[in-house]
């Protein structure tokens, strides 16, 4: 091939592109980890050869500072290094249905997918609202598009039971009650990625119900797809048109095929290993938000944050994702060896 990228198709563009990114994830940090040797060298021979006490103490903090530096360093070169599924670098949709807990496990469902809203606004994601069963703050279940680049990476480690401990506005008891959301993060298809054969399918159509007012419950216009192989069935009644609930209900039903069959491939690598970590396995109790304590608990990794408001408003959300992914990538390291 020359070196002219102007003879290039789009394909074989954003390929180029896709892999001088993954690329600079090694390069830099591995770049950083080299000056930081540098920096590591100097404090050491400051500290060990300063007869100044106060100069010496602060080499000793400023070595403290380039040790975590080096960690970080190691752990994004580690990363880099690490093989990827092709679906980890798309986008992803996010299913979040209440559990037990009634009311108030609707009301909690609420509040996680306004938590995942405001975090992908903070790392630049869209967010599209596919469909949703809510009624004020209570949210039964809704089903989201995250479009951007690495989201399905990061929110991969987001699937499993979300258990919230807290005291419900309408307890008049001052009773702390526990319920649960059920969070799902599966990998967004493409054509590429699955062939849906029309001959697989079974559309029906018929009255929507809910909001939209009488031409929603006047028209046939909600979808509902089964795709005869596997059995798995999606309906979507969120928009008046017909063709715009089937394109969407299409949507959803190759996500959760690509992710039955990625999960498929997945649970045969590592069908000889008996410790599973961060699988974001579905019937997994992943996470436990308790609101007396302004704590958050990831079960997988054994890690408490007493940062609950930080968490919820999604800024904070980051450093639970940071480390599952830390923990994840071990884990991938230890099946290599």
């Amino acid at each position: 091939m020359s070196g002219d990228i102007s003879d290039l198709g789009r394909e074989e563009l954003a390929k180029v592109s896709k892999d001088f990114s993954d690329t600079g994830q090694i390069v830099l940090p591995y770049n950083r980890l080299l000056e930081l040797y540098g920096e590591l060298t100097e404090l050491q021979q400051m500290i060990d050869e300063s007869k100044d006490q106060s100069l010496r103490t602060l080499a000793l903090e400023e070595r403290q500072v380039a040790l975590e530096d080096v960690a970080e360093a190691e752990r994004q070169i580690i990363n880099g290094l690490l093989p990827k599924a092709q679906a980890e670098s798309g986008g992803a949709i996010l299913e979040i249905r209440a559990g037990t807990g009634g009311d108030e496990a609707s009301l909690f469902s609420g509040e996680l997918l306004r938590m995942y809203e405001r975090h992908s606004q903070l790392r630049g994601w869209k967010f599209n609202t596919i469909s949703s069963l809510e009624e004020g703050d209570r949210v039964k279940e809704a089903t989201v598009e995250v479009s951007g680049r690495g989201v399905f990476g990061a929110l991969m480690f987001e699937s499993g039971v979300h258990r919230v401990q807290r005291v419900p506005a309408t307890e008049t008891q001052g009773r702390i009650h526990t319920s649960t959301v059920t969070v799902a993060v599966l990998p967004q298809a493409t054509d590429v990625h699955i062939e849906v054969r029309e001959s697989d399918l079974r559309i029906d159509v018929f009255r929507a119900s809910g909001k939209g007012g009488q031409h929603v419950n006047t028209t046939d216009s909600a979808v509902r797809i089964t795709h005869l192989p596997t059995g798995l069935a999606v309906e979507n009644q969120q928009e008046r048109s017909q063709l715009r609930n089937k394109e969407k209900a299409m949507q959803i039903l190759r996500a959760r095929l690509y992710d039955m069959e990625r999960q498929k491939l997945d649970n045969e690598r590592r069908a000889s290993r008996n410790r599973l970590i961060g699988t974001g396995d579905r019937s997994e109790k992943c996470r436990t938000y308790n609101f007396a304590q302004s704590r958050v608990t990831d079960h997988r990794i054994n890690l408490s944050l007493y940062d609950l408001e930080g968490i919820m408003s999604g800024v904070s959300l980051q450093s639970i994702i940071d480390r599952l992914r830390i923990q994840h990538d071990l884990d991938e390291l230890a099946d290599m060896s």
